[in-house]
């Protein structure tokens, strides 16, 4: 359990640092810097890199509503969730710190800009409300189990979970950003808004409570409805004429 819990702390280390990490330091560096898509594809990196990295000792979760999806799709024991929930919002916190450390060396660094936080109504960055953040979160969350349960099941094309997650957590990012900052991961949220403070902290309860609800959606979603335990039958022989 050690190895796994290590692995999800440093899995989720890396998504934060790549993710805000770009978006804090990057996005709008001068006339270069990566914008929008460049902070999109940043967090999809992260998880892809992440996946095939730690993915094949703790499974690659790397965030809370993960975690609460898989074992609401059967894929993940109860009593895993509070130990995997735990050091993915430190690895977030820590990397948040670190990120703290790089963007505060630069003269005029200023936590009012946001550091990356989530927020709604006048912290959004498209000055979205509250039921735009929480339907958005919810629905993104939703899909992002859904993607993770089909990209890893056992009927799926082998060797290729990676890549689909981190290209669907890219596209979640490239839709949502503009409304909450995109968050569809607690821990990542916890992390930048223990800096912040204030409107940041005020307003995190939203940034756990829709991606687990809707990563629990898609859990149970993926169970009853897409699951498909049964073997499919072997193909021998020649198609018969009608």
């Amino acid at each position: 359990m050690f190895r796994k819990c290590f692995a999800e702390f440093l899995g989720t280390f890396w998504l934060v640092l790549g993710g805000c990490g770009s978006a804090v330091l990057a996005a709008k560096f001068g006339d270069v810097g990566i914008g929008l898509a460049g902070v999109s594809l940043a967090f999809g990196l992260t998880v892809l890199t992440g996946a095939y990295a730690f993915g094949p000792v703790s499974g690659g979760h790397f965030n809370p509503a993960v975690t609460v999806g898989l074992w609401a799709g059967g894929r993940f024991p109860a009593r895993h969730i509070v130990p995997y929930v735990v050091v993915q919002v430190c690895g977030a916190i820590a990397a948040a710190a670190v990120l703290y450390m790089i963007a505060s060396g630069k003269p005029g660094f200023d936590l009012a800009g946001g550091f990356a936080a989530n927020g709604y109504g006048e912290h959004s960055p498209g000055g979205y409300s509250l039921g735009a953040a929480l339907v958005t979160e919810l629905v993104m969350t939703f899909m992002f189990v859904l993607i993770i349960l089909g990209a890893t099941h056992t009927r799926a094309p082998v060797g290729f979970a990676g890549l689909a997650i981190g290209l669907a957590l890219t596209l979640i990012h490239l839709i949502s950003i503009p409304v909450t900052n995109t968050s569809v991961n607690p821990a990542r949220s916890t992390g930048q808004a223990l800096f912040v403070g204030g409107w940041a902290l005020a307003q995190l309860w939203l940034f756990w409570l829709a991606p687990l609800v809707g990563g629990a959606l898609g859990g149970v979603v993926y169970r009853i409805v897409l699951e498909r335990d049964e073997a499919e039958p072997d193909v021998a022989g020649r198609p018969t004429r009608q």
